[in-house]
């Protein structure tokens, strides 16, 4: 397509502050987004799996990941608002025209989630003891697992679409016959969609290490089962870091001609050493997985590969479109709004992080407590300082609401 034609489907009103910023913004939120998908999926796995086990240990492990899950999954959609609409602001010519050429599709990923959702918290709901009793209704879990990714399918496809603008008129009007439907999903890559699900093996197994350790920091905590727990973790991370080398080097072989740079760029031998150093990482580290914080470290590594994978993913995005349709995304009208700009990072900052804090703090101090939990003087002052600091927001937010409207 025409790079004129792109551009003239700009915003006219530009952005409120440099591409630069939506651009870092929207590979930081992705990253946390999709580690997020990936303990939902890992975990979910693991829980089928747990559930039908003999083993008692399986079983504890099952009720632990369907917790997990079913927190991921909220963790999830929170956080997957952010990427999106970072990645509108300034690649919208794209975003838009994908979601419009499967609009059905667009609107029934809600749907979908919901159902997919719902699913997952009635298998919670039907199997209270899962590490005592025997499992019930296992095929809601199978339902919720195959619509996630059902979802993520959806989402990848929008993605990728974007990504083809010189075959939108062929999917818009096939044979010069015009289907406005948007009943059809275009463009795909199974093996790209098939590197990142596979992703989740390493994933969950990092986060293994990481509830491993938690563990241990209770008194009464089972020994036997936090030293099964090593192995399974371990192997786990040896498959997953196969597995991702391997579906990664699938993608890269089926890349369209036009993607075939990104294959032996330095952004692929970046991401592939991130992640072999988050496979291997925890190997090296032996009894150290044990002592002090050297236990969450593989989960940060591997929070840190996803980061670095998510700034490829961006640079082939942004190459390809830059590259092959001369689209710039940096060179988007600007159009200051220092108000904006400033309100979200304070937010962010702020807000976000004292109420984060407060929270796993309080969730840390809880799991690490025998019986009741009784938080400090401290601890309650952090709490009392969030809701003021929740409630000053909303009191700006609607102030300067008002004095823009009575102008």
């Amino acid at each position: 397509m025409d790079a004129a034609m792109l551009y003239a489907l700009r915003d006219p009103a530009g952005v409120p502050s440099h591409p630069l910023v939506f651009l870092v913004l929207g590979v930081l939120t992705w990253a946390l987004h999709i580690a997020a998908v990936q303990v939902m999926l890992g975990a979910s796995a693991l829980t089928l799996y747990g559930a039908f086990s003999r083993n008692p240990y399986w079983r504890r492990l099952a009720a632990a990941m369907l917790s997990t899950a079913k927190v991921a999954v909220s963790v999830a959609i929170v956080l997957g608002v952010a990427p999106l609409l970072f990645v509108q602001v300034i690649y919208d010519p794209f975003w838009y025209t994908a979601n419009v050429l499967s609009a059905r599709w667009v609107i029934g990923f809600i749907v979908i989630l919901i159902v997919a959702y719902l699913a997952m918290y009635l298998f919670y709901y039907r199997n209270p003891r899962l590490a005592t009793q025997p499992v019930r209704g296992a095929w809601h879990l199978v339902i919720s697992l195959l619509l996630m990714l059902v979802v993520g399918w959806i989402m990848h496809v929008l993605s990728y679409q974007m990504l083809l603008p010189e075959q939108w008129m062929s999917w818009y009007a096939p044979n010069g016959q015009i289907d406005p439907s948007g009943k059809s999903l275009h463009g795909y890559s199974v093996t790209r969609f098939s590197f990142f699900i596979l992703l989740s093996v390493a994933v969950v197994a990092a986060w293994l290490f990481a509830y491993r350790r938690y563990l241990m920091g209770r008194n009464a905590e089972d020994a036997g089962y936090i030293a099964w727990l090593l192995p399974l973790a371990h192997r786990l991370m040896l498959v997953g870091g196969v597995l991702a080398v391997a579906s990664g080097a699938l993608w890269l072989a089926t890349l369209p001609e036009k993607m075939a740079w990104f294959a032996t760029s330095a952004w692929i031998w970046v991401s592939a050493a991130a992640l072999l150093a988050t496979a291997f990482f925890p190997r090296l580290l032996g009894h150290k997985l044990d002592q002090s914080l050297w236990g969450y470290v593989p989960f940060a590594l591997g929070a840190v590969a996803l980061i670095v994978v998510g700034t490829a993913r961006e640079a082939l995005r942004y190459f390809t479109l830059f590259g092959s349709h001369g689209y710039d995304a940096l060179d988007y009208k600007v159009n200051m709004d220092w108000y904006s700009t400033s309100l979200f990072f304070i937010t962010f900052a702020v807000l976000g992080g004292v109420i984060l804090g407060y929270l796993l703090t309080v969730a840390w101090k809880a799991g690490q407590t025998e019986g009741v939990y009784t938080p400090s003087r401290a601890i309650t002052r952090l709490g009392n300082l969030s809701i003021g600091l929740l409630v000053l927001w909303v009191v700006q937010f609607f102030a300067v609401g008002f004095y823009v409207w009575a102008r």
